[in-house]
């Protein structure tokens, strides 16, 4: 029995889910305007618990992409996780963990590390 491929929504389809959502618009009007099922627009709904989900930011705290930049540079010139910390003004168990979570002293690389983050 081959497997049904499921339509994926788009962020901009998924983003009038929330808006029409928001003023009380039914399942089956918002499913018209986007020519969609309302069983489809019930599970994006059902998934958030029906509250729209915030934008997600990264915190004030973590590290910015210049910063990682530095890391790599720093990794590569052969200095120590202290030196590259007090360059940039950070902790070095900060430095120790992200060169740790991302590979390690030889495979750190910069934009992968962002990219998870």
């Amino acid at each position: 029995m081959k497997k049904r491929k499921r339509p994926r929504l788009s962020s901009q389809q998924t983003e009038q889910i929330w808006t029409g959502w928001q003023p009380g618009e039914s399942m089956s009007h918002i499913g018209r305007q986007l020519g969609k099922d309302p069983a489809t627009i019930f599970g994006v709904l059902r998934a958030a618990g029906g509250i729209a989900p915030q934008v997600r930011t990264r915190a004030a705290c973590s590290l910015t992409v210049d910063e990682r930049e530095a890391i790599t540079r720093g990794l590569v010139a052969g200095e120590s996780l202290r030196a590259i910390a007090r360059s940039l003004g950070r902790s070095a168990s900060t430095v120790s963990r992200e060169v740790a979570r991302n590979g390690g002293r030889g495979r750190y690389r910069a934009v992968a590390a962002d990219q998870r983050a």
